[in-house]
């Protein structure tokens, strides 16, 4: 297999190379949760690998006066030997609120080598954004951490998904987040509370609307859009249907969790179909086998376009923790 050419080698991955991230962001705020978060982290690994990502909230998690000793202690949690995978992001605070930039100050100067990224929430302007991404790399290259930082975007309120597009194309921005309920709010009663929880936050127009600009967005831009929270806690089968509406109807390739519960439903319903995965491992390798030229795989035609396709399917899959095929793995993983 020596002289084989690597996908990521032979197919076109247009101007960025889009993130490959897990499907799943769990969101917890007190130690307690943190801490419970990675130890679920680590058991449900597959080949060394985490199927969700933690974020650690300095936002809505911090007592009121007590910012600095919350980013601390969470500053301690991505220190510590239980952060074995390094992805613990960290939603800061507003560019509107007195703290934000404390947060960063103390998350990067002592864990900028280890924070996976940078949660910012409410943005109205595409410049609160910038705001706030300038003042993570002045901070980061105060302390020479050479690494550049993600920055994951939350759109909650309709003057920010007016300039979506271009908060899509501002520097280190990995992923469009929308923030369903404070995106309700903002609207001050023209959209009912049904659409903040199922059916009514996919049905209503509106919503519809900001997750589908959300979305283009975020793919037209080589970027990951994060779907909202699931306010149904206990109904594993609400939060499972949920999640497969936001990927197969909206496009959506990742979403939020707020309790342990939900993790694995979400992982499950963002993960491709197990019979397009196996068709995937086996185009890619007789493409591979052909040099990447166009071929004719069971009496359809195939080339680098639908390619690429199946190589970022098989992708997520792995992503997700899915069982891919020995051949495949070995040669593309």
């Amino acid at each position: 297999m020596e002289n084989l050419i690597h996908p990521s080698n032979a197919l076109y991955t247009g101007i960025h190379i889009f993130p490959q991230l897990a499907a799943c962001e769990h969101f917890a705020g007190s130690e307690k949760m943190l801490k419970k978060a990675l130890q679920i982290q680590a058991e449900l690994s597959v080949n060394g690998q985490s199927i969700f990502d933690i974020t650690a909230d300095c936002e809505d998690g911090a007592p009121a006066g007590h910012e600095s000793e919350h980013a601390e202690m969470i500053t301690d949690i991505l220190l510590c030997n239980e952060n074995r995978f390094n992805r613990v992001g960290v939603r800061i605070h507003d560019v509107r609120s007195a703290v934000w930039r404390d947060e960063l100050e103390i998350i990067i100067s002592r864990a900028g080598q280890r924070v996976a990224y940078i949660v910012l929430p409410k943005p109205e302007l595409s410049d609160d954004v910038l705001t706030q991404i300038t003042t993570l790399d002045d901070i980061r290259k105060r302390y020479a951490i050479a690494r550049e930082i993600p920055v994951h975007v939350l759109i909650e309120t309709p003057s920010a998904l007016h300039e979506v597009w271009n908060i899509a194309q501002l520097p280190h921005v990995e992923t469009l987040d929308f923030g369903l309920m404070d995106f309700v709010s903002a609207h001050h009663g023209a959209i009912p509370a049904t659409a903040m929880r199922s059916p009514g936050q996919f049905n209503h127009t509106l919503v519809a609307r900001a997750k589908c600009e959300i979305t283009s967005a975020a793919l037209g831009n080589g970027i990951v859009p994060s779907h909202n929270v699931t306010t149904e806690i206990r109904d594993a089968a609400v939060v499972r249907e949920d999640a497969r509406r936001a990927r197969l109807e909206f496009g959506f390739l990742r979403m939020w969790s707020i309790h342990p519960n939900k993790i694995l439903p979400i992982v499950e319903s963002m993960r491709p179909d197990f019979t397009e995965v196996s068709e995937a491992a086996n185009l890619l390798i007789a493409a591979q086998d052909s040099t990447w030229g166009p071929i004719q795989y069971e009496g359809k035609l195939h080339d680098r376009a639908s390619y690429r396709y199946y190589w970022e399917l098989l992708q997520r899959a792995q992503l997700t923790g899915m069982s891919i095929p020995d051949d495949a793995r070995m040669r593309f993983f």
